[in-house]
């Protein structure tokens, strides 16, 4: 067994909507059943138990090593806790060869995985050990490593259950919530909104207690200390008891309270002054609340307890530490609900202060306290009391958080109860934080827990709003580009900003960001995160959606061009023009319940794909009395087609015309797939709810000059003679620019053309096959990239094409592509034509430009 090519699908992809890794697995003629490998599937249960059924769900399919792969790749995942359900395994053309897909929730975890299955199955056929425990450990660790926190984690779940989509931007706690101009960002428990001197505020202990106690919020008295003297003069000076702690912190680190002697005071300096500068304040006797303050309301409550244990009269207060830390909800850090309970010097001097050393037996009943700050990071435990907060204490607490200026807030109150006011308790509030940690109020270690990451997502995203932007994906084998330019074109006419991706590059407000082909998932995905965009228009091609899947959980609008006879078939086992249509469904397969599905009617593997919609769909053919149009149109559902000199987009008896003599890109009707162009551009402007006059208008301005559309049949005038430019490169485009230029009035034609290596013999030679019953004289040229063939042989193959050639008289065979335009312009004469295919788009068009500006007269 052999794994090869490893790829995280990272959005919606071939096989599902779920993120997964897959993997190319060749298997040897007797791998390709385990029935082929005496006791293979008894070693392999018995290495792994838990790794269930074997069975192969399709009929008539044996089960291979690949589908035992995929098995334990996904069972190792659940088994180490990751919410993964989805796996599958497809036989690939070639004999042996598997792609298994394997569910992930955290890339590195599942890559992990498909090593540890591989290790498995080895182990396995070779008849040698496996630790699956230790296996299951290492995937855990790593899951909770990479995971996100469950501060982060509670209001990212919150967000994806109202549909607001999100990215994690780091391997920390940054998110980014929706799309373009409607994105918000935040980090852990903190929102983009809230500034930097807030936060630096909050930090800065001793001046957010200056400017609660202008806002008439008590707060306990006290002051930042330079020295360990000054330290226990300013204690006997406010009055013991005192609190010990850095100015700056976070999460408790440093902070002793309940000081009550030198010694315990040394003791809390030195844990203090590891954080930075040094407080001292006045100890309020009562507990501990943390009160949470999102925007201008308090949302939960929690009283915490300081870490602790029961006395037993048995054992030492070592070891009750060690059996409370036993406890499965206590681990390190914040991947669990608990965090294990300190058992340091603070832990020592605090159990001094009650008479007891760290081997003590104390006797049952007895509650002895580890540390005075109940902090759950440090082993503390919270009590949710939420519904006890008098509405006076609520008050104060949002007041802090506001005269702080954070707008997500956890608020420390120390006092003897909520039930009451602060005032009349002597109680106060000793600090503000921003980024507040969130797991005391979502897993309380007693009472219910509170929805604190929807209040959140509600303070981000008012009702109703998802944070979306209009979004368009483009797909097809022809017309890919011009419409997903076409329909941004009219996007922009309605004043939107506009992002789009193509083959060309990135643009954000008609301005190229990025350049080359950009119709992949990673180019989608930096056009989502760009804060100036209103509406996307994504060109997706075959081999982002094959290499990583979607850049984009959802669309609103899905565009199919048409698949016709397809384009490069038999790369990545995509070998057929049926299994081009199932990867372009994908589009189609994840339009927003709300959203259209634009289909071409005219073309079978396109229309088809209506049946695998959960959208509506809007239908478009010149053809509109189409059996499909026709009877999508007769249900009263969306349909765009061409009437006469119009085109026409019709919803039972209601019409919008619009003259093609309106339509520049056309000429008038007469170039049929800029026309089809037109018609999927139109319904996909209706089905994101553009105004009608603005897609008129957005029509009648958009020129097909190499400005607007780059190579998609750029028309110029070279010294009296038609040039045509255009990146056609398949039979269908052949066909296409074909029919358009037959009818364009000409003396002599010809034709510069090349062919990328990637395609099959028969498609290259197909091309010229086509071009040879339209064109006087061709030339050839070899392309830039051979793609893995030898040199001459596309040529070859493109000559090959023209040996039966019905009109074609003359062939040459000429090297470099700029040579090859100069010799065909050199030959033209007034009223002649030539089509250039060009290869290098950019370049191709500008050597054009070059001479045409050079043949105008100045």
């Amino acid at each position: 067994m052999d794994v090869s090519r490893i790829r995280a699908l990272r959005g919606p992809n071939l096989w599902s909507r779920h993120t997964a890794v897959e993997a190319i697995v060749a298997c040897t003629e007797a791998e390709r059943s385990i029935v082929n490998l005496p006791g293979f599937e008894a070693r392999v249960r018995a290495l792994f138990p838990a790794i269930g059924a074997l069975q192969h769900r399709g009929a008539n399919t044996k089960v291979s090593l690949a589908h035992v792969l995929e098995t334990a790749a996904l069972a190792l995942q659940a088994q180490a806790g990751c919410p993964v359900t989805f796996s599958c395994t497809a036989v690939t053309v070639e004999p042996g060869v598997y792609q298994a897909v394997v569910e992930y929730s955290e890339e590195a975890v599942g890559r992990l995985a498909f090593e540890l299955a591989q290790a498995l199955v080895n182990a396995a056929l070779n008849g040698t050990d496996f630790d699956v425990d230790a296996a299951i450990t290492q995937l855990r660790e790593l899951d909770e490593s990479e995971r996100l926190g469950p501060s982060t984690g509670a209001i990212v779940e919150a967000a994806a259950a109202r549909g607001i989509p999100w990215r994690r931007l780091t391997q920390g706690s940054l998110v980014q919530f929706g799309w373009g101009s409607r994105q918000r960002r935040i980090q852990a428990a903190e929102v983009d909104a809230t500034s930097a001197v807030a936060e630096s505020i909050a930090q800065d202990k001793d001046l957010s207690k200056k400017l609660l106690h202008a806002a008439g919020v008590p707060v306990p008295m006290g002051r930042p200390v330079q020295s360990l003297d000054r330290a226990w003069a300013v204690a006997q000076e406010i009055g013991l008891p005192v609190v010990v702690k850095p100015q700056d912190g976070n999460q408790g680190k440093g902070v002793t309270v309940n000081i009550v002697s030198r010694d315990h005071l040394d003791i809390a300096y030195k844990a203090a002054a590891e954080y930075g500068e040094v407080m001292v304040e006045k100890y309020l006797p009562g507990d501990d609340f943390r009160l949470l303050v999102v925007g201008d309301r308090l949302v939960a409550a929690a009283r915490r307890d300081p870490p602790q244990v029961i006395g037993d009269g048995v054992h030492t207060v070592r070891q009750l530490v060690d059996i409370v830390n036993q406890d499965p909800k206590r681990g390190e850090g914040h991947a669990t609900s608990l965090t294990k309970i300190r058992f340091d010097e603070i832990a020592v001097a605090r159990l001094d202060v009650q008479g007891l050393q760290p081997d003590s037996v104390p006797d049952k009943g007895r509650r002895v306290i580890l540390r005075n700050n109940a902090n759950l990071s440090t082993g503390g435990t919270a009590t949710d009391v939420t519904d006890d907060v008098h509405p006076e204490v609520a008050a104060r607490a949002v007041a802090a958080a506001q005269m702080v200026g954070l707008h997500i807030c956890g608020v420390d109150v120390v006092c003897e109860t909520v039930l009451k006011p602060l005032e009349e308790q002597h109680g106060g509030i000793v600090e503000v934080n921003a980024a507040p940690g969130l797991r005391m109020h979502l897993t309380p270690s007693f009472g219910k827990g509170r929805q604190v990451g929807e209040a959140m997502v509600a303070n981000l995203f008012g009702p109703g709003d998802d944070g979306r932007i209009p979004v368009v994906a483009v797909t097809g084998t022809n017309g890919k580009t011009t419409t997903a330019r076409l329909i941004a074109h009219l996007l922009a006419s309605t004043g939107l900003r506009v992002g789009m991706t193509n083959t060309d590059g990135v643009y954000v407000e008609g301005r190229q960001i990025d350049s080359g082909d950009c119709s992949g998932p990673k180019s989608a995905r930096n056009v989502l995160m760009h804060p100036d965009v209103d509406a996307a228009v994504f060109e997706t091609a075959r081999g982002g959606v094959l290499r990583e899947g979607l850049g984009f959980d959802r669309c609103q609008v899905a565009v199919v061009t048409n698949i016709g006879s397809g384009d490069h078939l038999g790369l990545n086992y995509i070998t057929t023009v049926e299994d081009l249509a199932v990867l372009k469904r994908v589009i189609v397969q994840n339009v927003a319940r709300d959203g259209y599905a634009v289909l071409n009617a005219a073309d079978p593997n396109v229309s088809a794909m209506a049946s695998k919609a959960v959208s509506e769909i809007i239908f478009f053919a010149q053809d509109h009395h189409h059996p499909i149009m026709a009877t999508h149109r007769a249900q009263n559902k969306r349909t765009v087609f061409v009437d006469g000199d119009a085109i026409v987009a019709a919803q039972g008896a209601w019409r919008e015309r619009i003259p093609l003599r309106d339509i520049p890109i056309t000429r008038n009707g007469t170039i049929g797939f800029q026309v089809e162009n037109v018609l999927a551009a139109v319904a996909a402007a209706w089905g994101v709810g553009l105004d009608w006059d603005a897609v008129r208008s957005g029509l009648a301005s958009f020129v097909n000059d190499a400005d607007n559309a780059p190579g998609r049949f750029n028309v110029m005038d070279y010294k009296g003679a038609t040039v045509i430019a255009d990146y056609g490169h398949n039979p269908d485009a052949m066909r296409a620019l074909v029919s358009a230029v037959e009818g364009i009035p000409a003396k002599r034609r010809s034709v510069v053309i090349s062919g990328a290596g990637d395609r099959r013999d028969d498609d290259i030679r197909e091309q010229t096959a086509i071009l040879g019953d339209a064109f006087d004289d061709v030339l050839l040229f070899q392309d830039a990239c051979q793609r893995g063939r030898v040199d001459g042989e596309v040529l070859a193959l493109l000559r090959d094409g023209l040996k039966d050639a019905q009109r074609t008289r003359n062939i040459d065979e000429i090297r470099g592509e700029f040579v090859a335009i100069d010799t065909a312009l050199h030959r033209l004469s007034p009223g002649d034509l030539c089509l250039i295919l060009v290869d290098q788009v950019e370049e191709a068009l500008a050597h054009l430009a070059k001479r045409v500006a050079e043949s105008t007269p100045s």
